[in-house]
């Protein structure tokens, strides 16, 4: 009684926003937006339900405040890779980082992007499709990149930036579905040497 709180009521002393966020993001990113329940994520975020709507909103804007958080730490080596001064050193970035952030021994293994709701309920639908967005977003952001590349001879004229685009992108997708099914960071990196060898793979 008469105990002052910081916040809605619910909220505990000392309430770190920005952790709670973290923790729900590594939560969603391990089992997916459907297998994240509720309990797990108050329990993870170190919150009650009632604190949890009054910071993030229900479970669906939880998840895309935890999607913004992934863009801008684990995936912001995609960004990072477009300022790259060739497109072989675009697709080598992407693939690396791919390999990387998929692998990392105290992070989840595999990507949110893709495998946070690949398949869900009906009450998941919007999730998956926020998701599918987000992964069309980044192969539009590759093809610019590389419409670029090709304005400025980097690539030969003959060079389709949507067909690489959506090459690269399907290889850096793939390495995530590796990475989850338990393949090591060498292996994985051998696969995307392998890629890289002969860029640009198609015209």
């Amino acid at each position: 009684m008469g105990t002052k709180q910081n916040g809605p009521i619910g909220r505990p002393r000392g309430f770190d926003a920005d952790e709670a966020l973290e923790r729900a993001m590594l939560l969603f990113w391990e089992h997916g937006y459907e297998g994240a329940s509720l309990a797990s994520l108050t329990s993870a975020m170190g919150i009650s339900t009632t604190s949890m709507y009054a910071a993030f909103g229900n479970k669906e804007e939880l998840f895309r405040k935890a999607l913004e958080r992934y863009t801008e730490g684990p995936s912001a080596y995609v960004t990072r890779a477009l300022d790259e001064p060739t497109a072989h050193g675009v697709a080598t970035a992407i693939l690396t980082g791919a390999v990387r952030t998929t692998t990392r021994p105290a992070h989840p293994h595999g990507c949110l992007g893709v495998q946070g709701a690949l398949t869900t309920s009906d009450a998941g639908q919007a999730v998956r499709d926020l998701l599918a967005a987000w992964r069309n977003n980044g192969c539009a952001s590759i093809q610019e990149r590389f419409q670029r590349a090709v304005d400025e001879g980097d690539l030969p004229p003959e060079a389709d930036p949507g067909l690489l685009a959506r090459y690269l992108t399907t290889m850096a997708f793939g390495i995530s579905v590796q990475a989850a099914s338990g393949i090591g960071r060498a292996e994985l990196q051998t696969m995307a040497d392998a890629a890289l060898r002969n860029w640009p793979p198609l015209s």
